[in-house]
């Protein structure tokens, strides 16, 4: 269990920086004390984990070191296998079933060689046998639009289309359903009728996606 966590710990270190013991602690559901014990533990097995102290202090691994994915134990490498090699199906309704698989297979290239022949070996004991299901144009038209903050009108059993600033787009037992960021009401995919996506960014999604471009493509 411990193995299992400090190799956590070494992964979240890696992959977002330096963190605060709190915030370790929340993230990994134990007590600051452990954490304490835990990067102990960790500089004594030759890893560069370096504390800082003070308000603005943490913990963070230094030398630019990168580990790959190791340390599953048998039944955690069997259930990544599968993750890594069924596409699920909200991905196909959403039109991002490719753009799954191409996700799958680099992160299936961080496991080491025995890793990864397990997860060949799982793929062919447990294959795919239900058919993919056919994506509806208007969920994959929706999920641009709350992926990209856009603005979205429906055609729906109403006199006028209803403007629709789409914050989330869910899926219950009920079937899908889409959110409206200013009045929070969903609206269920039986009454949306013709689906219109506009060009223009709600305010609050503007925002964050001109950060997003900015980041993704600096100056």
């Amino acid at each position: 269990m411990r193995a299992a966590r400090l190799l956590h710990m070494l992964m979240i270190l890696q992959n977002r920086g330096r963190q605060s013991c709190a915030t370790l602690a929340r993230t990994l559901e134990v007590s600051r004390r452990t954490i304490l014990r835990d990067v102990d533990a960790l500089t004594e097995a030759g890893l560069p984990v370096i504390m800082h102290r003070g308000a603005q202090g943490g913990v963070e691994l230094g030398f630019d070191y990168r580990t790959r994915l190791t340390g599953l134990d048998t039944a955690e490498a069997d259930a990544m296998a599968l993750i890594l090699t069924h596409v699920p199906p909200d991905l196909h309704h959403l039109g991002l079933a490719e753009a799954g698989r191409r996700a799958q297979a680099k992160v299936r290239e961080a496991f080491p060689d025995r890793t990864r022949a397990r997860m060949a070996q799982m793929a062919r004991l447990f294959p795919q046998a239900s058919p993919a299901p056919k994506p509806d144009s208007r969920r994959t038209a929706l999920a641009t639009a709350v992926r990209q903050g856009r603005i979205v009108r429906l055609q729906a059993r109403t006199p006028t289309p209803i403007t629709v600033h789409p914050i989330a787009l869910h899926l219950s037992p009920d079937g899908w359903a889409l959110e409206d960021a200013r009045t929070g009401q969903h609206w269920p995919e039986a009454s949306w009728g013709d689906v219109n996506i506009s060009a223009r960014l709600f305010a609050a999604q503007a925002t964050l996606h001109a950060l997003g471009e900015r980041a993704t493509n600096p100056a």
